[in-house]
């Protein structure tokens, strides 16, 4: 094996991360027709509703029951960033703050100190199918930012940069490529901190095409998970799709995609190093903490559920939208 690549790994639900990402899952679910109320037109008898992780029929319901999605669910200590390629999210947090993303845009979530929200996929198109597409990274908080105040920020697909080269294309959702740099990051964010080092980036490369990933700092990290395409040369290594490989971030990454285009994600950053304890929904550094989160929720439910249902949609007309804690509403 090159001397560059690390490790190569076969990927799972969800995937393997290092150090500052602590998880990442790739969604991929070709949802039926819409039945006109935001959920499947198919029938979901043989499902195990609340806990539908298998693919049946192309899809999962995950923890919806009439709506796909992650009903109301705690978080504290980290951050969510939630990519949808394809399809829609429908928002909902304690808060207050709200919104509809999809087709490319972005959504920045530092849960902090604590907040409770939901995830719903609504099924808009009742016409054709409404396929889903989405990765969900979550991106550790240091000691000192733990207990910042929850914050939302949405980043919309037309304002992301999106860097075109000459036989590949690459989506800057956090950090720098080259001289391209992304949107701001969540003030109280690892990656808000150019040393650092955190980029995200979403790359397609064309048949036989390739890219150049330029040098990061030393002591960065950084993976590079292959979610489509035949076959994949990094490093001069010839890998299948589905699986990821952990290379030296101090040296240029060259992948090239053979036979057909391909699409990568890459996840770099510089390593926080401080103990992790993590348990479901809460991500600290101790267990006293940890403990601690648990006995806060059970008792203040991070500021309570505003909203009418834990599996919270919005109106099926409704556009892309963000309606933010203060009350300001962006509509797209």
């Amino acid at each position: 094996m090159n001397n560059e690549i690390k490790q190569i790994f076969q990927l799972g639900f969800p995937w393997q991360t290092q150090d500052p990402f602590l998880f990442c899952v790739y969604h991929l679910d070709h949802y039926p027709k819409g039945n006109g109320e935001l959920g499947p037109a198919d029938s979901l008898e043989g499902r195990n509703l609340g806990n539908d992780f298998q693919i049946k029929d192309g899809y999962r319901m995950y923890h919806g029951s009439t709506v796909p999605g992650f009903p109301a669910h705690p978080h504290r200590g980290f951050e969510t960033i939630t990519v949808v390629n394809k399809g829609f999210c429908d928002h909902s947090d304690s808060l207050g703050a709200a919104g509809r993303f999809g087709e490319g845009d972005v959504q920045w979530m530092t849960a902090g100190s604590g907040v409770q929200h939901s995830e719903m996929f609504p099924l808009i198109h009742t016409d054709k199918e409404n396929t889903l597409e989405l990765f969900q990274i979550w991106l550790n908080l240091p000691a000192k930012n733990k207990f910042a105040d929850p914050h939302f920020k949405m980043l919309w697909h037309e304002d992301i940069p999106v860097l075109k080269l000459e036989q590949s294309t690459v989506k800057i959702i956090a950090g720098r490529f080259g001289s391209v740099q992304a949107l701001e990051p969540a003030p109280d964010s690892w990656a808000s901190e150019t040393e650092n080092d955190v980029a995200i980036w979403n790359i397609k490369i064309e048949t036989d095409g390739s890219i150049t990933l330029p040098k990061a700092n030393k002591g960065t990290t950084r993976t590079i998970y292959i979610y489509e395409g035949e076959t994949i040369e990094v490093l001069g290594e010839s890998i299948p799709p589905n699986y990821g490989i952990e290379v030296e971030a101090t040296s240029e990454t060259i992948i090239k995609a053979i036979g057909r285009e391909a699409s990568i994600l890459v996840l770099q950053g510089k390593p926080i190093n401080e103990p992790v304890a993590k348990y479901g929904p809460f991500v600290m550094n101790t267990d006293q903490e940890l403990q601690k989160a648990m006995d806060e929720f059970r008792t203040t439910q991070f500021g309570g559920w505003p909203w009418r249902h834990p599996d919270q949609t919005h109106e099926v007309d409704r556009e892309r939208f963000a309606k933010y804690p203060d009350g300001t509403i962006i509509e797209k």
